[in-house]
């Protein structure tokens, strides 16, 4: 996958993409993460799907900005569509990434293909502020790791920055708080406004969803249908050759639409 940037609102935006003429699917990272997290399910479903994975507002090699509100969120996606020149693709979000999907599909049904929602509801209620301590510039690596702990420091070891004043986090823990109070709320309209096909993907040891919310967000939606995958919040983390399996199996559904069409 090859780095790009494009600008928008006086913000500087990253992103990768595997480039080509394949179908594009475009990937949303989760709050901390950055595009990059998505390179291996990327490799795994090329050459026939087009993975563009960006960093979104205040995360990786994107600028930070001075708010991070849903409409911030869904303008930084809808400018990305224009620069890439992308008429219509598949959503894929973890997490943040997720609700920004189905937001915008509720706001754009037109320009979205079909929606992979990975371990996120729609009735959020999250509070981010135990990342506070995270924030500042720390002497070595080894002191960041142990300052953010065992258990999260794997999924945010491509978010640490190496400077000449010692090491840190790509994003601000602070706007990180930010955004995810402006996340919170009851999204059943948003998650409803779209009939496109759907596939919501579960870790079974996910610490942030349940499997009864998933499974009624997959009954209550038309075209939507549920899988559980071995792992936590971050299943493509987790386990990503079952992950990539099953969003392969999904994508290519899509193309078997299009033939009997």
């Amino acid at each position: 996958m090859d780095r790009h940037s494009f600008s928008h609102n006086g913000l500087t935006f990253s992103y990768l993409d595997a480039g080509g003429e394949a179908s594009p699917v475009i990937a949303l990272h989760a709050h901390w993460m950055e595009g990059l997290t998505f390179r291996r399910l990327a490799e795994a479903l090329a050459p026939g799907w087009r993975v563009i994975a960006p960093d979104q507002r205040g995360h990786g090699h994107s600028d930070h900005a001075e708010t991070y509100s849903r409409e911030d969120y869904l303008g930084d996606l809808e400018a990305l569509f224009d620069h890439v020149g992308v008429k219509m693709a598949v959503l894929l979000g973890n997490s943040l990434g997720g609700v920004n999907a189905y937001q915008f599909a509720a706001r754009h049904p037109e320009q979205v293909r079909a929606l992979i929602i990975e371990d996120v509801g729609v009735d959020i209620a999250g509070d981010l502020s135990f990342c506070l301590p995270w924030a500042g510039t720390f002497a070595n690596r080894a002191a960041l790791k142990e300052r953010i702990g065992s258990r999260l420091w794997p999924y945010l070891e491509d978010s640490v920055r190496h400077t000449s004043q010692g090491w840190r986090l790509a994003f601000n823990p602070h706007d990180m708080v930010a955004s995810e109070a402006a996340m919170s709320g009851d999204h059943w309209a948003d998650w409803l406004a779209s009939s496109c096909p759907a596939l919501v993907i579960r870790g079974s040891e996910s610490r942030v969803t349940t499997a009864e919310h998933l499974a009624e967000m997959a009954a209550r939606r038309p075209n939507t249908q549920m899988r559980t995958l071995r792992g936590g919040h971050v299943v493509h983390f987790d386990d990503p050759s079952g992950f990539a399996a099953v969003v392969q199996f999904f994508l290519e559904s899509l193309h078997s639409v299009g033939r009997r069409r």
